[in-house]
């Protein structure tokens, strides 16, 4: 890995009886790395593929204190750095900073940059709303020698941001919502859910580079990790992917991936951004982008949960509307008591529950009785949901069963396909199943189009499936 593995001073000391004959020689080879103002400096050596790494340190997070630079030695020797422009970051080229004074990230952001990489770790297995437990922000520097056309910064700055610390957020929330900054991000939409409930702001403008990567051609929902593999050929370690990242302190591993979340977004927007520019799509990109940031700043719950179940097609649709009952309010319950949906009501309970309702809430009680794990205190507020018609339910689309609708909606998939085979797009970036299903439903006579399927789909979409919604009836049974 290009950034050097960080060290907790307390846990150094113990360890420093074992240190290695290369790191000693390292040590030996880095006198002026090691000098420093910082009161207690501490090094250690990990020897990966005849690279050692130096890491110095100044507080309990390791080398972060003062933004000392990581640097790399090959076989003892100090590396030259890589030159300007070069096709992907080089070690050399990244410093990281702990932050955990407030004042401290206002001072090292009151020079707003134009652009920044943006990455979140959060918690979210006990909780409706994700646990906001790190932020990564990287800023960029470019040398004097580098002109508009280089992709490459000469040094990349990686903050990471302790949110736990009081006033933290309030410090990050101006840049995050700053016009003149944009945020590039991957697979954004969580990341944005996290940040608006913990600093109360949704970041904005936004270059998401899963979208942006999708659009291209690339691929669709392609990780961090694979794109960066496939743009770049640097391959990044995964063992973090499932951390406590909500502990103090965090472990060396856990500070190192966090970094490598953020050390390639700028080289992957330089990339993508040209790809998209010469395809005629970033504006496709930036529709996308700003309907992702409204959808996090509206914060709403899902209208119509129960389209997102398999299960919904084998139900009525007296059953469909009892499901979706429940699942609204199974959501607005977990949101308000900031509890995992499905520790309040799992889909399999309630899918059974809206295909043979209970009688009388007596009957429902002993249903939850004789489940494993149901919500058994809950039985008022659940029999009350599943008697208690929905302003809207004349409204809700249906998920459709027969075969004359599977039909229907075969060819609706089947025309997108061919337009997405001619733009050269992956499968599912035109229009999903669920999306065309609402569209089936409303047989696409609205003056705007569902969710995603405004705006640049319906430009691309309509020729061809107009005549498709117009050459039957397809109009809601409910």
């Amino acid at each position: 890995m290009g950034v050097a593995e960080l060290v907790d001073t307390g846990a150094l000391a113990s360890r420093e009886q074992d240190t290695s004959e290369a790191a000693k020689s390292a040590q030996a080879n880095s006198n002026a790395i090691a000098r420093s103002d910082v009161g207690a400096v501490k090094m250690a050596v990990r020897d990966k593929r005849n690279v050692i790494s130096v890491r110095l340190a100044d507080d309990e997070y390791g080398n972060l204190g003062h933004c000392r630079r990581l640097r790399q030695l090959r076989l003892g020797l100090t590396t030259a750095p890589p030159p300007i422009g070069s096709a992907v970051p080089q070690p050399q080229d990244l410093w990281m900073q702990w932050i955990s004074d407030p004042g401290e990230l206002t001072a090292r952001l009151a020079d707003a940059p134009a652009r920044i990489g943006l990455d979140t770790e959060f918690v979210r297995e006990r909780t409706w709303w994700p646990q906001l437990a790190l932020v990564q922000l990287a800023i960029e520097h470019r040398s004097s020698a580098a002109t508009a056309s280089e992709t490459e910064a000469s040094r990349i700055d990686v903050l990471l941001i302790d949110p736990l610390v009081p006033g933290m957020t309030a410090a990050l929330a101006p840049i995050l919502v700053n016009h003149d900054v944009l945020k590039i991000m991957h697979s954004a939409s969580e990341d944005l859910v996290a940040l608006k409930h913990a600093c109360n702001v949704v970041p904005t403008p936004l270059f998401d580079t899963q979208i942006a990567a999708a659009l291209a051609g690339i691929g669709a929902g392609v990780g961090y990790q694979r794109l960066v593999q496939e743009t770049f050929g640097v391959a990044l370690e995964k063992g973090e992917t499932r951390s406590d990242w909500l502990r103090r302190p965090l472990s060396p591993s856990q500070l190192e991936y966090a970094a490598d979340d953020v050390r390639h977004l700028f080289a992957l927007h330089d990339s993508l951004g040209t790809r998209l520019g010469e395809l005629g799509r970033q504006a496709w990109l930036q529709e996308d982008c700003a309907r992702m940031v409204s959808n996090a700043q509206r914060d709403e719950l899902e209208r119509w949960p129960h389209l997102s179940l398999r299960t919904a097609q084998f139900l009525d649709l007296d059953a469909q509307l009892r499901l979706l009952r429940l699942l609204r309010w199974r959501d607005a319950y977990a949101c308000d008591n900031d509890r995992p949906r499905t520790w309040i009501l799992d889909n399999e309970l309630a899918a059974t529950l809206a295909r043979i309702p209970p009688i009388d809430l007596a009957a429902l009680q002993s249903r939850l009785d004789t489940t494993p794990k149901a919500p058994r205190k809950l039985a008022d507020a659940i029999w009350h949901a599943l008697k208690t018609p929905l302003a809207d339910e004349a409204d809700a689309p249906s998920v459709r069963s027969d075969e004359r609708d599977k039909q229907a909606l075969r060819k609706l998939q089947e025309a997108v396909a061919t337009r997405s085979a001619e733009l050269g797009l992956p499968d599912g970036v035109l229009a999903s199943r669920r999306w065309l299903q609402v569209l089936l439903d409303d047989d696409g006579i609205r003056d705007e189009w569902p969710g995603p399927l405004s705006g640049w789909r319906r430009e691309q979409l309509e020729p061809a499936l107009a005549p498709l919604l117009a050459g039957g009836d397809h109009s809601p049974s409910v």
